[in-house]
């Protein structure tokens, strides 16, 4: 009977072992799983994995936050207080803010936004002065044409023209062969070609007579007439006075004490000269008629040319 009974409570005591074994294995995983809670949680519910299992690429390359389930937080909390819960569930909230704010994406459209704004507001810094510009250059077109719409009649004036005048006035220029016009090379187009091809020329009286037959006294200086224009005629007579040394345009068949007296009054109605209307070519009228070719688009040749006498209306 002793025997039996020992083999009865060793079968038991046998039971009891491998059930206690069973129900170990099966606690195991259970433990494991707790203690990964617990370490992704951190100590009191903190959000060191939370906040990194935040930064979740989603397919448009943005981050998303990932917010776990409840019944994960009481898990790994251990069934501790809800404010803790609460201080994750914020933080979480937090990150996933910091996350959006920092995507790529956002930086991208951030970036994006800023440089098309810089674009934008240069091309329009660059419209508004090409519009500028353009403004600009139609006054100009309108002053010209608004120039020829109303033409200036052409006058007579009382001039002392047969007598030489003051030299402080008007200074006398002196002669130099082959002397070419400052900057006439640069002068394109018909209108000016007289200009370029001006040479200074002295010839004795018997040369101007025979070469040319129209020959006018005007300040004491000898002119001829040649395709359209007045030109000094150096050597006709050796004491000959003349203010300018190059081509005046001729204006209405005018001589040229005349034509420079009419630009005189032209310019004096505009603004631009405010000297005596004497018929002298000298520096203050020729300043003035620069003045008006620069505020008007044309070739600053500062004396009396074609384009400026229509710009004018007198032509």
């Amino acid at each position: 009977m002793r025997i039996v009974l020992v083999l009865i409570c060793s079968f038991a005591l046998a039971s009891l072992a491998l059930g206690a074994q069973q129900e170990k294995k099966k606690e195991q995983p259970k433990k494991k799983q707790a203690q990964s809670a617990q370490h992704a949680a951190g100590p009191g519910g903190g959000p060191q994995k939370a906040k990194g299992s935040q930064k979740v690429a989603t397919p448009g390359g943005h981050r998303a936050a990932v917010t776990q389930p409840s019944s994960v937080t009481q898990k790994t909390a251990g069934g501790g207080s809800a404010r803790g819960a609460g201080a994750q569930k914020t933080k979480k909230a937090k990150g996933s803010q910091q996350v959006a704010t920092a995507s790529p994406g956002a930086q991208k459209t951030k970036k994006k936004t800023k440089g098309s704004q810089q674009i934008a507001t240069q091309g329009g810094q660059a419209a508004g002065a090409q519009k500028t510009r353009k403004s600009k250059g139609s006054a100009t077109n309108a002053a010209a044409v608004q120039a020829k719409g109303k033409p200036f009649k052409a006058q007579h004036f009382n001039l002392a023209s047969k007598t030489k005048p003051n030299k402080s006035v008007a200074p006398a220029v002196n002669f130099q062969q082959g002397r070419r016009i400052q900057g006439s090379h640069n002068w394109q187009g018909s209108n000016y070609q007289v200009f370029r091809n001006y040479r200074s020329e002295w010839h004795d009286r018997d040369w101007w007579r025979h070469n040319h037959s129209r020959i006018v006294f005007v300040f004491g200086g000898p002119y001829y007439w040649n395709s359209g224009y007045w030109f000094p005629a150096w050597g006709y007579d050796p004491g000959a006075y003349y203010a300018y040394d190059g081509p005046i345009y001729g204006y209405n068949n005018l001589p040229p004490d005349q034509v420079i007296a009419n630009v005189q009054a032209a310019l004096q109605q505009q603004g631009y000269y405010n000297g005596d209307v004497d018929g002298l070519l000298g520096p203050l009228t020729r300043d003035a008629i620069a003045n008006y070719q620069r505020d008007h688009g044309l070739y600053t040749t500062s004396t009396i040319d074609r384009p400026t006498l229509e710009s004018l209306g007198m032509a």
